[in-house]
């Protein structure tokens, strides 16, 4: 996919001023639904903080985990907010690094996801711990050789560069604000001009701010494919059927890249709609993001195929009978619904053009997003009740996994406060970043100082 030139990506010619209003338009209005939106986060917020508490209180009891399945909802759920976490690196690293200037207006939505995903993500790993307060355990007293010693350090390392990179790109834009929203609450000028560092556009700061941004984006890259190859690890190094496997670095990246094309694809329609920016994020945009997120499904269907079908066709007795629970058991209908609607579906349908206009891709992303957080509970639960010895002398209820109440009540917070973080930066912060908009437009009055 090549970058197209800036008359065929951008419709109609507009200043600088016009740009920057259209993009602060929203900083400016707290609608009504806004205040609902964010109020029934804070709600399901509070649900799930008073089911953690009582997970706290009373033990890892009050969940569906068990002796055979230890892991659960919990976990699935932390490898899934890691997968979308990826996005970030995808679209403000590869893309820019390989020139496709289509995928700017794009990137700041992909980052806002990052964050709020990866941050997510370290709070399920917490949730899922029967003693959070001993965290501190694994950095201090924790075996380099442990695959979860490796994981909590990369997961917070992601964290803090995910936030620098979305930081630094937008310092010239809190300046615009700064300058701008004289008009805002004392808190917020005060922290534009906090978050500012006193940008002023001098050439000196142009020149130290694009190589920051430079250094940043080529740092990200091994920390973004290794945050999600060490997860994998976490499942590979084990011995047990069905998570033993060479492919699962490459894999899991795969489908991390598929489910963190699915969300900013979801994100780019509701902030199209919302703050109405149909001339940023165009017909244009949806096209060529829906084409990636194609690309990336037959990469994550080429290693779904390799992944069953090496052990379905030399079926050794556990390999067989985890399979024979995935295709035909039990678990059939969720492996059935996740394979078809959630890639294969989404694939056919994305090669007519058709299907890549903003409310059809609106609802296939929703089905890969789904279907790519259905793909982390099946590869977390299922397989746990194919260990090497068999299941016996244990109660009727140990050999099965439903998630309880309080599980599906963290979890569901959990979500709420991804998007509550995203909500809230985007409150504050414009969802397209002015100065690279103005720049890809031609327009260079932000830039004069630079001269």
């Amino acid at each position: 996919m090549s970058a197209p030139s800036n008359s065929t990506a951008k419709t109609g010619r507009k200043s600088f001023e016009q740009i920057r209003e259209d993009l602060i338009g929203t900083n400016l209005n707290n609608t009504f639904w806004n205040q609902v939106w964010i109020r029934f986060l804070i709600v399901l917020i509070v649900l799930g903080t008073v089911a953690y508490g009582h997970q706290l209180v009373t033990g890892l009891g009050v969940t569906a985990m068990r002796d055979y399945s230890s892991w659960g909802l919990y976990i699935a759920s932390f490898v899934f907010w890691v997968a979308v976490s990826l996005v970030g690196s995808l679209i403000s690293a590869i893309l820019k690094l390989l020139n496709q200037n289509w995928s700017t207006p794009l990137s700041r939505i992909a980052e806002l996801i990052a964050l709020g995903a990866i941050t997510m993500a370290a709070a399920s790993i917490v949730i899922d711990m029967g003693r959070p307060d001993r965290v501190l355990n694994i950095p201090l007293h924790g075996r380099i050789q442990s695959p979860i010693v490796w994981d909590f350090f990369v997961v917070n390392t992601y964290l803090v560069i995910s936030i620098i990179l979305l930081y630094l790109p937008m310092i010239p834009d809190i300046a615009i604000l700064r300058d701008r929203m004289t008009e805002a609450p004392k808190w917020q000028r005060k922290l534009y001009q906090v978050l500012s560092l006193g940008w002023q556009g001098t050439k000196e700061q142009w020149r130290l701010l694009k190589k920051s941004i430079r250094i940043m984006i080529i740092l990200i890259l091994p920390v973004a494919f290794s945050i999600h190859t060490v997860t994998s690890w976490l499942f590979a190094v084990n011995s047990r059927t069905g998570w033993h496997s060479t492919i699962f670095g490459p894999y899991f990246v795969a489908g991390a890249f598929v489910a963190g094309s699915a969300a900013v694809i979801i994100a780019m329609y509701v902030f199209r709609k919302r703050q109405k920016l149909q001339d940023y994020l165009t017909d244009y945009h949806f096209d060529m993001m829906n084409k990636l997120l194609v690309l990336t499904l037959l990469l994550y269907l080429y290693f779904n195929i390799n992944e069953y079908l090496v052990p379905g066709y030399t079926w050794q007795r556990l390999d067989g009978a985890h399979l024979q629970e995935l295709l035909l058991g039990h678990e059939a209908p969720l492996f059935w619904s996740t394979q078809i609607f959630g890639m294969i579906l989404p694939i056919i349908l994305l090669l007519f053009k058709k299907m890549r206009k903003p409310l059809p891709s609106l609802i296939i992303a929703l089905f890969v997003l789904a279907g790519a957080w259905v793909k982390r509970f099946i590869i977390v639960v299922p397989t746990q009740f194919h260990p090497q010895f068999p299941i016996q002398n244990v109660p009727e209820h140990f050999t099965h996994y439903i998630p309880t109440y309080t599980e599906l009540a963290v979890t569901m917070a959990t979500l709420a406060g991804a998007l509550l973080i995203i909500t809230m930066l985007v409150r504050i912060f414009p969802v397209i970043p002015i100065w690279e908009e103005a720049h890809d437009r031609g327009i260079h009055k932000i830039f004069e100082a630079e001269k």
